[in-house]
């Protein structure tokens, strides 16, 4: 994980570099929860459990030009393992990519970020014992599984102190062929801090 948030802060910055002649470029880091449906009307033995709880700290670039569409890109992570069906240690991290509109001042101070795109889940399931294949070089503690997703999010943007803002915010995300878990859709909910350059 503090290789993902190490590239994550590289790409800001050079991001920012690269864009400092831009209309707009936020960065910005938070945190959130997970949420999604529990089966309540199964009768099976076995049910795959709901993805939800959790602390999933985040963070995100964005990019809005003059006439306030731009794109985003974002990654969010669960901080502490969390056990699957109470027996398997596992950890998601969710990445999109979006297309972004500003909704300019709602209300004073206030703006709205409305953002669609695609990216992937990553789950990661870890065992106690790795799966060692010593002439290539180590051991494996984990098993990955990758799925497709569609994002769609909100935000409500207040700056409170010059070009510092926080964002309440809620992501939809729909996860086809979610097997891991009971249902495709999963919902982030939580709030960010960040920066605008203009």
């Amino acid at each position: 994980m503090r290789k993902f948030l190490s590239l994550a802060f590289v790409c800001a910055l050079v991001v920012s570099a690269s864009l400092a002649h831009a209309q707009q470029l936020d960065l910005g880091a938070g945190g959130s929860t997970l949420w999604s449906f529990k089966n309540t009307t199964a009768s099976v033995g076995y049910l795959p459990p709901p993805e939800k709880g959790g602390t999933y700290p985040s963070v995100f670039a964005q990019y809005t030009n003059k006439k306030h569409f731009g794109f985003s890109a974002e990654g969010s992570f669960r901080y502490h393992r969390g056990l699957y069906n109470g027996i398997q240690p596992y950890r998601p991290i969710l990445y999109d990519v979006n297309a972004v509109y500003v909704a300019p001042h709602l209300a004073k101070k206030t703006t709205g970020d409305f953002m669609a795109g695609i990216g992937a889940q990553t789950l990661l399931f870890y065992n106690n014992y790795g799966a060692c294949n010593i002439p290539t070089g180590g051991c494996r503690t984990y098993v990955n599984s990758t799925h497709f997703l569609f994002h769609a999010g909100a935000g409500i943007r207040y700056y409170f102190w010059r070009e510092f803002f926080i964002r309440p915010e809620v992501h939809w995300y729909i996860i086809p062929n979610n097997f891991e878990f009971h249902s495709d859709h999963v919902f982030r909910v939580g709030a960010s801090i960040g920066h605008t350059w203009r």
